[in-house]
């Protein structure tokens, strides 16, 4: 009997064994693979993890019970050398259409993004050179009346992807995906001409934040699609004293990429002015994103944005407080402030007293003059 099982084993376990060959020979590929240098790796295993998603009915989904990995979804994106794209596109921007073809290309864009031209305060098409002033075309003086009722205004068209008092040092930049206070704005340090040491603690960072006793600290995400107006204003008189540019990643901003992608904003490059209003602290980032690796801010001639060349993590400090300027760059509500090349996110953060209220609803539409919030 024991030959009988023996012997109907035997197809059994032959099946096993050239069942099982794949596998190993796999897994020796695999070994091989991990002995090789980091960028080799990389290179050598990416392919396979495009194909991982693309592939319909989970083609590869075997390959990981053999040990392989595929990169993730985010991390894929993040390898996505979006700088280069960035200036690239920019480049295109720069180039200068014949007359016969400015209508059609700016109706195209016109029609896909819902872009109203009859605010613009040139409605002629021809007028345009180029894409990169058409994306920055000015308004006509009444098309955005300033709330002069509300202290705090809103800089931008665009619309509100999130907003309220910050709380345990995290702002919210979708509901429910957060990030660090802290790593969006930078450690505070003596050369901001600030009163306050550095933070040792988040709780500290927020207190040095918060300089008025009684006071809390509110953020506004403001969210620009590329149809919508691409400058931004001042949202309230305030000066403004030191300007930090954080060179970083060109990902997509849109909400959908920033439910995806934790602290989403603190990866982006950006560019944060801090200051003092009547209630205190005050500040106002400019967020890239792709396609928007230009960010220019019109009283800062010394900012170069999306450069070739960057460390990553690291930060430029700007003071626009000097011996001859004890205060900085005085805004008034409403004022010029900037520009982005396309669409992007302003992100406020700012001191006020309890009782400030906001004056929105999360995901609602709205242009700049319109109310944020006010005492």
């Amino acid at each position: 009997m024991m030959c009988q099982s023996e012997a109907r084993r035997g197809p059994e376990l032959r099946a096993a064994k050239w069942l099982h060959f794949p596998q190993l020979a796999l897994r020796r590929r695999l070994g091989q693979l991990s002995c090789m240098s980091r960028p080799a790796l990389k290179l050598r295993s990416w392919p396979l993890t495009v194909l991982y998603y693309l592939l319909p009915f989970g083609a590869l989904r075997p390959l990981s019970r053999v040990g392989w990995r595929p990169v993730s979804r985010v991390a894929l994106y993040k390898s996505v050398p979006t700088r280069l794209l960035s200036r690239a596109w920019g480049r295109l921007n720069q180039v200068e259409l014949p007359h016969w073809l400015r209508r059609p290309v700016y109706s195209l864009y016109i029609w896909t993004f819902g872009v109203n031209m009859k605010e613009a305060a040139v409605e002629d098409l021809h007028h345009y050179r180029n894409l990169s002033e058409f994306f920055r075309r000015k308004l006509k003086p009444q098309a955005r009346p300033v709330c002069g009722l509300h202290s705090v205004i809103s800089p931008s068209d665009g619309k509100i992807l999130n907003f309220g008092q910050v709380k345990n040092c995290e702002v919210e930049q979708v509901k429910g995906v957060t990030y660090s206070l802290e790593s969006f704005l930078g450690p505070r340090t003596y050369t901001e001409d600030l009163p306050f040491p550095p933070a040792a603690s988040c709780d500290s960072f927020k207190n040095q934040l918060v300089t008025r006793e009684g006071n809390e600290l509110y953020h506004c995400v403001i969210y620009l699609a590329p149809g919508d107006y691409h400058c931004f204003h001042s949202p309230t008189d305030w000066t403004v004293s030191h300007r930090r540019h954080f060179p970083g990643s060109l990902m997509s901003v849109n909400p959908g990429m920033a439910r995806w992608i934790k602290e989403l904003f603190c990866h982006n490059e950006r560019v944060v002015l801090t200051g003092d209003w009547k209630h205190g602290f005050f500040s106002l980032t400019a967020v890239g994103a792709t396609n928007v690796g230009s960010i220019r801010i019109y009283f800062d001639r010394d900012l170069h944005t999306n450069s070739p060349r960057h460390s990553k993590g690291s930060y430029n400090d700007f003071s626009f407080v000097t011996h001859t300027n004890r205060e900085g760059v005085p805004m008034r509500k409403g004022e010029h402030l900037g520009e982005f090349n396309l669409g992007s996110t302003i992100v406020l953060i700012f001191e006020a007293p309890k009782d400030f209220n906001f004056q929105l609803k999360t995901g609602q539409k709205i242009r700049f003059g319109e109310a944020l919030g006010s005492l």
